[in-house]
């Protein structure tokens, strides 16, 4: 997992393969399938151990509320993801192995439904703001793959230059493309107050 992770940021996931792995390892390639049937097998494993190091590195308060834990582990989250190339891929549509996930996951449950939540009502909370987070960083890592890497085609003057006709649209690209800190902030309030307001608790 330690080579496949560095190599992810090496190479990004579509370069990322079995081979690549065993040639870095100085094995053959089928002594990885003994471990990882496919690339998705390997994807999983690799997506669990990546929590597995943001669980190591969040520190959680017992006393949290609802809206604390789930703040801290959306932006524990977006750390984990954003601290390897493609990392938000990596998560989306990969299956954990193990139980690894569990106790956040119960945490995050337990404070919902203790709150007022039914537990439907409590996963959907989760589930939401998994998903937020999962997909903002995805859009995210689109522009920078890593921090301080930012892909050609996201020059924001040349897109109000192209999109002059649309002012609005034009000057809407700072926001768009920027200050993505302080707009995964703002996303995440949003949410939680949707959560409050829609469920009806404090």
């Amino acid at each position: 997992m330690d080579t496949a992770l560095d190599l992810l940021n090496e190479v990004g996931l579509d370069g990322l393969t079995l081979r690549t792995i065993a040639r870095e390892l100085d094995v053959k390639a089928p002594a990885l399938y003994w471990h990882f049937k496919d690339k998705q097998a390997l994807l999983d494993e690799m997506a669990t151990e990546m929590y597995r190091r943001m669980v190591a590195g969040t520190s959680l308060d017992p006393g949290d509320g609802w809206r604390e834990r789930l703040l801290k582990t959306s932006r524990g989250l977006r750390a984990a993801l954003l601290g390897y190339r493609d990392g938000a891929k990596v998560f989306s549509g990969s299956r954990f192995t193990g139980v690894a996930h569990a106790e956040q996951m119960e945490g995050v449950l337990s404070r919902l439904t203790a709150a007022g939540l039914s537990l439907p009502q409590a996963v959907a909370a989760i589930t939401t703001a998994y998903g937020y987070t999962l997909g903002f960083v995805t859009e995210e890592q689109g522009v920078q793959p890593v921090p301080g890497e930012r892909r050609e085609g996201y020059d924001v003057g040349e897109r109000a230059r192209m999109m002059a006709a649309f002012p609005l649209s034009a000057a809407a690209g700072p926001e768009l493309f920027g200050d993505y800190d302080r707009r995964f902030e703002e996303g995440l309030e949003l949410l939680v107050a949707g959560i409050a307001a829609r469920y009806g608790i404090a």
